[in-house]
């Protein structure tokens, strides 16, 4: 959640998903998690939503005015993945990417994936290394392969890029 807007409990968010309209349709249960990764228990409801500055206004049903929805600021909306779009072939939720093994196509480890980025250049992974300081990888240029059930990631990255 960005920001607070108005007087009403609404709230700006910044949607991380390819079908917003889904997610913040009226009715749709959301559970709230904070920036520790602590889930409340229990799922709000969205009263409504609209389109605002590349993200949404949201009014979430119990929050009714500023003060309130002050207090759920930094937050972040997600949905049990069994209520998600089924993934088509080769497709990842970003959370996934989290614990991977990243191995060379040529042969031998990388590391296990620690973190991801999504940033205006496109998503970048971060990469633990064995003795070595974790690294930091493009994945539209170097990762060929997903290997979602397997948790394996696989690259070929250009000479250089890795030391």
């Amino acid at each position: 959640m960005r920001n607070v807007h108005g007087l009403r409990g609404e709230l700006v968010i910044e949607p991380h998903t390819d079908e917003p309209d889904a997610v913040f349709a009226p009715g749709r249960s959301v559970f709230v998690e904070n920036v520790r990764g602590v889930v409340q228990p229990e799922p709000l409801e969205i009263e409504h939503a609209r389109p605002f500055k590349g993200g949404f206004i949201v009014k979430l049903k119990p929050l009714n005015d500023r003060n309130e929805a002050e207090l759920w600021r930094e937050r972040f909306l997600f949905l049990p993945e069994a209520e998600l779009t089924p993934l088509e072939e080769g497709e990842v939720y970003l959370h996934e990417f989290v614990g991977m093994r990243v191995d060379f196509v040529s042969g031998g480890t990388l590391g296990k994936v620690i973190a991801y980025y999504e940033l205006p250049q496109g998503l970048m992974l971060e990469v633990s290394r064995d003795a070595k300081p974790s690294i930091i990888i493009p994945y539209d240029r170097v990762v060929t392969k997903v290997d979602r059930e397997g948790g394996l990631l696989t690259i070929d990255p250009p000479e250089g890029l890795i030391d």
